[in-house]
């Protein structure tokens, strides 16, 4: 789909009559172009953040029969979001609408709540915390695709580079590499990445992401926000073409990324006597 017009940006997945990650409310009309007189019998959420999860509720609306499978830390939110939306838009303050659309809520009757483990339909779930606390990644068993919201990192098919993103609050360092773990004993035949495609180099990518986590992890210990998204930017022109270094940047707003990296930190390492 389009995020503000821009492509690969932000995916929603497909597997027959599930969708994974539906997107943003702002780019509802994309979606539902795209499907046409199809119907979805589930939607499989990796995370509830709001360029994943955030048009679950007005789907639902479209379709009261709609299944959402969630992980139970972020059932509540799905239910009630008011706590998040307000979050957000502290952060986001007058851009909210323009960047998120509407958040419905998900009557707790649509809601399938995982706790990560599940093996049911044809998929296998499992507990990826370490982006979020309320990541899951699935598994389709018949094609070995696994679908990995953010934990296996940001990449566009333009290029190699592949960064972890790290908003606040629940950036994990230490749980992200042990959710790769998770990831690769799957054995995936590819990775379907929400932020931005489907790759096949498994190996390689999880290599370059977990570098990647150590490297950046450490620099947000040294720098302030400035000097990081400086950085982070650098390494995207230097990477990607300028179509592309602006879809990352959209994808993964350089500025936001030290916050998480900050308070990971600040959460893990003793202060000073």
């Amino acid at each position: 789909m389009r995020h503000l017009g821009r492509e690969h940006v932000i995916c929603c997945w497909q597997v027959d009559d599930i969708l994974v990650d539906p997107g943003p409310e702002s780019c509802i009309d994309t979606l539902l172009d795209a499907l046409g007189d199809e119907q979805p019998r589930a939607l499989l959420l990796t995370h509830i953040h709001f360029d994943h999860a955030g048009a679950a509720g007005a789907l639902v609306r479209e379709w009261p029969e709609l299944e959402v499978w969630v992980h139970e830390r972020g059932a509540k939110h799905l239910i009630d979001p008011e706590r998040l939306v307000a979050s957000a838009t502290r952060l986001y303050g007058e851009d909210f609408e323009r960047l998120w659309g509407e958040v419905v809520p998900v009557p707790e009757r649509n809601l399938r709540v995982l706790g990560g483990g599940e093996s049911q339909d044809g998929w296998d779930v499992a507990y990826t915390p370490g982006h979020a606390s309320h990541h899951v990644s699935y598994r389709h068993r018949d094609s070995s695709w696994v679908f990995t919201g953010d934990t296996a990192g940001v990449r566009l098919p333009a290029g190699d580079l592949v960064l972890p993103p790290t908003p606040p609050p629940d950036i994990d360092l230490d749980a992200w590499r042990r959710s790769l773990d998770a990831v690769e004993a799957w054995e995936p035949a590819s990775l379907a990445v929400t932020h931005f495609g489907a790759y096949a180099d498994v190996d390689e990518h999880l290599a370059r992401l977990r570098a990647a986590i150590d490297r950046w992890g450490a620099l947000a210990r040294e720098t302030d926000r400035e000097s990081y998204a400086a950085a982070l930017r650098a390494a995207v022109r230097a990477a990607l073409d300028e179509d592309g270094a602006a879809a990352f940047d959209q994808a993964m707003p350089a500025e936001d990324q030290w916050p998480g990296l900050d308070r990971y930190w600040q959460r893990t390492v003793p202060s000073a006597p």
